[in-house]
């Protein structure tokens, strides 16, 4: 008889959503979604009840009850959750940022102050924590990076194994005009702006591809071993002409960020990643290597593009993420989810989950991207000087 794999979900808002919506394309898998948890209760209440889940009372109910824990929690309760759920063997599926440092807990706490080593000593050691958690466990960190699993990136992936290639160089970028959260924009809950909050999905993309390069032609993964960084907080300048199109309510977190990463090969990747981009979400990268080039347009792309002299018409139509108007010319994204590997991602995570299938998105793509940002966070601290990165 077909197992059911029993998912339970941590979370209400905008991942939640979007986890459960991509569960539903699921079919190889057979799986029950046995209810989510949240410690609010009225948007647990929202979340739970027009798609007919429990809404359990706690987050020990909710791993107790589930085989596979999707967490898309704020970045800051990650790790409790995933080492709570490891410990009872639960695999858990960990949306990004995969963890980082959130501050001290004093209410006198601000991002803009804190010593940048500090950051990266706990992110680091938070890093440690749950991979130890892993090692200890039968279960699984499946690092929920979606650009990994994107159409587009899987390809690459595909033709860098069938060319051998080496790949030079590579530059990629995640930008718009502002998070979905409504926790983002203050440190203690997102540890970090632009560099972790974007940065996070292109520099996945760029490590995981020199992680594919190095299993194909050496049969070890090559990692980044330098970062130079700059952030800037824009639209939090006393100078800042606010024509109200981009989002202005951070605290004391960066909305620009870019680094330079060098990996151990020598080769290397640069990285942007803001909130003052406007006309919808720009996610690419472009791969430089000695026998192809590829550019990877996850969104926009020009799949579906339409005209109209008036949003009037479009009032009911869904467009693409992040644009300010229907107006002129669109680029549609027909299954936007499909395009930005939502539902290829789950596939992959409930085959690994059920038949043992090896992952493209695990822990240790998760802590070199987090080990990457928060030694670019030091960097930029010391205006864009290289720094070492140090590895889990």
């Amino acid at each position: 008889m077909e197992k059911i794999i029993r998912t339970g979900i941590a979370g209400s808002g905008f991942a939640a959503k979007f986890h459960f919506e991509a569960l539903k394309r699921l079919f190889s898998v057979r799986i029950e979604i046995t209810g989510s948890y949240s410690p609010n209760p009225e948007r647990l209440e929202q979340f739970t009840e027009p798609r007919n889940l429990k809404a359990f009372s706690s987050i020990e109910e909710l791993i107790d009850n589930s085989d596979v824990v999707h967490v898309c929690t704020p970045p800051s309760s990650h790790e409790p959750i995933v080492i709570a759920a490891l410990e009872k063997n639960r695999h858990v599926i960990v949306e990004k940022p995969f963890t980082g440092y959130f501050g001290d807990g004093s209410d006198g706490f601000s991002g803009d102050k804190f010593p940048r080593q500090k950051g990266l000593e706990h992110a680091l050691a938070s890093i440690k924590r749950m991979i130890d958690a892993e090692k200890k466990s039968k279960a699984r960190i499946m690092y929920a990076e979606n650009w990994v699993y994107a159409p587009a990136v899987q390809k690459e992936r595909e033709m860098l194994e069938k060319t051998k290639a080496q790949i030079l160089w590579m530059h990629a970028e995640e930008s718009h005009s502002g998070s979905h959260s409504l926790t983002y924009g203050q440190w203690k809950f997102s540890g970090g702006g632009s560099m972790v909050g974007k940065g996070c999905h292109p520099l996945s993309a760029a490590l995981y591809f020199k992680q594919v390069e190095g299993k194909t032609r050496n049969g070890r993964t090559i990692r980044p071993v330098s970062v130079s960084a700059r952030t800037h907080s824009i639209t939090r300048m006393p100078n800042y002409l606010d024509e109200g199109h981009l989002r202005t309510t951070y605290k004391d977190i960066e909305d620009f960020a870019m680094l330079h990463v060098v990996f151990e090969d020598g080769t290397f990747t640069d990285i942007f990643a803001s909130e003052l981009v406007m006309g919808g979400v720009h996610n690419w990268i472009e791969l430089n290597t000695n026998n192809h080039r590829t550019i990877c347009n996850i969104s926009p792309n020009n799949t579906m593009q339409t005209y109209t002299p008036d949003e009037k018409h479009f009032k009911d139509v869904y467009v693409v993420e992040k644009t300010e108007t229907k107006q002129g010319w669109s680029s549609v994204s027909p299954d936007e989810d499909w395009f930005t590997g939502y539902q290829h991602e789950m596939e992959a995570f409930y085959r690994s989950a059920a038949f043992n299938e090896p992952l493209e998105s695990d822990s240790s793509l998760a802590a070199d991207t987090i080990a990457t940002i928060y030694a670019g966070y030091l960097s930029a601290e010391r205006k864009g000087t290289e720094v070492q990165i140090t590895l889990i």
